[in-house]
């Protein structure tokens, strides 16, 4: 799949992955603090667990975290880069086309039955062609989101996360590229384990461009034609 110079005021890049799940409590993580931390030595149950979401737009250096404390699913995902894009569409008016560089997940893979589906919803509704570009196993550090984590994790270095408004303070204060990012916290609970029937699954491929040779990791759908097209 060839992408769109990153000049081109047609196209958007957006990166998305999540972090490693959080457990909320007095956990021992390592690091070093200017300030004494004594963390539990043990790996005992967490009251709560909270998995960060985030999606990067790489050539304008914004980031949207996204703190869920239920599964990350395949309408999770969904969710997040339509909220993303809902919340900086007016500053890219002339954006016909997102390029979205995920990890090949469990949730997200381009043969997810859910998340193709949802991703066709929303090229529908957006009317954009979404372009799918997916990193190969063991080659997730290219995803331009995971440099974020790695601040991230610079950043509350050494701290004990043991409230969950420990965590969303600390994500809302790193800085990148000279802003912070927008975070919210998603209450909504998600539905694990669905999936389309493989007649439907059939039906909807047919809204796929796969790239030959390689149709699992570059996809493009483009949105369908509405009754004023």
């Amino acid at each position: 799949m060839k992408t769109e110079p990153q000049t081109d005021p047609t196209v958007l890049r957006m990166s998305g992955d999540a972090k490693a799940i959080i457990k909320i409590g007095d956990f021992a993580r390592g690091g070093q603090s200017r300030v004494t931390v004594k963390g539990l030595d043990h790996d005992f149950t967490p009251e709560q667990t909270v998995t960060p979401y985030g999606i990067l737009l790489p050539d304008a250096g914004r980031v949207f975290i996204y703190l869920t404390t239920s599964r990350v699913t395949s309408d999770f995902i969904a969710d997040c880069f339509a909220d993303c894009w809902q919340q900086v569409r007016a500053e890219f008016p002339e954006v016909q086309t997102l390029i979205i560089h995920q990890d090949n997940g469990p949730e997200n893979h381009s043969r997810r039955t859910q998340f193709m589906a949802r991703m066709t919803q929303w090229a529908d509704q957006s009317q954009l062609t979404l372009r799918l570009a997916y990193y190969p196993p063991y080659h997730s550090k290219y995803n331009p989101i995971e440099r974020v984590w790695g601040v991230l994790e610079q950043h509350w270095n050494g701290t004990l996360l043991n409230h969950l408004d420990v965590v969303v303070g600390f994500a809302k204060t790193l800085t990148w590229r000279g802003q912070n990012p927008v975070v919210q916290t998603v209450t909504k609970i998600y539905e694990t384990g669905k999936k389309l029937t493989h007649k439907a699954m059939a039906v909807l491929e047919q809204r796929f461009e796969r790239e030959a040779g390689l149709e699992k990791w570059f996809v493009t759908i483009r949105p369908a034609a509405t009754a004023n097209g």
